[in-house]
């Protein structure tokens, strides 16, 4: 196998809070009050929806046409929470859009012209080398329920966000479902789940976050009772759940950074914008291109087609 290429969970499709306007010769991002649910397929016009998007958007709508899509039934691959969710304090090179740096606050992984070292991580807000340009980066992947006509038990939907409630929120939610199910997190039925809050720093103006709970009507009772049933079922037909964590975590620790330079080039477009305008632009919205200029540099300098 290929040293240094992180092995990360395969994706199908996103899932994101927010949505891209131009202005002007501008690509800026806009905040949302509900989820999208896109392909990896981007245009000029943003990315594409994915089926479920519709599907999921009319059933929750019933008769209320209008109704807006806060809430996804979601499953997860993996019993570890740290599987599911990966976050690390990450700085990328604008210039290039590759990472330079990711740390947990307290090793980094730092790519120097001498190689690939590990160092001591101080946190974004005590390292000379981040400059206010080092952030929280996670990562959930999940599977969407309802996507019957295209079952594919080892996809998952991303769902990527540089806001500390949505990764605070998911972090929490994990290890307490985990301990509550007794380490049965891949077969709890779970959903998504899109709150609101506002704080002096948003001047009072309601920012989204993502956070995961049991499926509406479940209790927690019900819900890890459902969670062994189902576990121990999967076992019995000959899925090796605990096999199959084994050989993702191994495959998460084969390369240093997670993301490949291609992916690179859409997050620093969309988390890490050199325009921000002020203020927390990643809690609520997914800044898919601050600048159509960086685009088209950081895609010609890597070689990628410019959306």
């Amino acid at each position: 196998m290929l040293k240094g290429l992180a092995l990360t969970p395969p994706i199908v499709g996103r899932i994101s809070i927010g949505k891209i306007v131009e202005r002007g010769d501008k690509r800026l991002p806009e905040k949302d009050d509900e989820f999208t649910i896109t392909t990896q397929v981007q245009t000029k016009d943003g990315w594409l929806l994915h089926p479920l998007n519709e599907s999921l958007r009319k059933g929750a709508a019933g008769a209320d046409r209008s109704a807006k899509l806060r809430s996804i039934p979601v499953q997860l691959l993996f019993d570890d929470p740290e599987l599911s969710l990966r976050a690390n304090y990450t700085l990328f090179d604008r210039r290039s859009g590759r990472p330079l740096c990711v740390g947990n606050g307290e090793t980094c992984k730092r790519s120097t012209a001498s190689g690939m070292q590990t160092l001591p991580c101080p946190t974004p807000d005590n390292c000379e080398m981040s400059q206010r340009q080092c952030r929280p980066l996670g990562r959930l992947n999940v599977r969407v329920v309802g996507d019957e006509d295209h079952v594919d038990e080892l996809g998952s939907f991303v769902f990527r966000t540089a806001g500390f409630n949505s990764i605070r929120t998911l972090a929490t939610r994990l290890r307490y479902f985990a301990a509550a199910s007794g380490g049965c997190l891949s077969t709890l039925p779970l959903e998504l789940r899109l709150r609101g809050k506002s704080t002096t720093q948003s001047h009072r103006a309601p920012i989204y976050y993502v956070d995961l709970t049991l499926r509406s009507g479940t209790s927690l009772a019900e819900g890890a009772r459902q969670a062994k049933a189902a576990w121990e079922a999967r076992r019995s037909s000959g899925v090796d759940q605990e096999a199959l964590d084994r050989a993702a975590r191994e495959g998460v620790a084969l390369g240093a950074f997670e993301e490949s330079a291609e992916e690179a080039v859409a997050i620093v477009e969309e988390f890490f914008p050199e325009d921000e305008g002020g203020g927390d632009g990643n809690e609520g919205a997914t800044a898919s291109g601050a600048k159509s200029g960086l685009a088209a540099k950081l895609a010609g300098k890597l070689g990628t087609p410019t959306p």
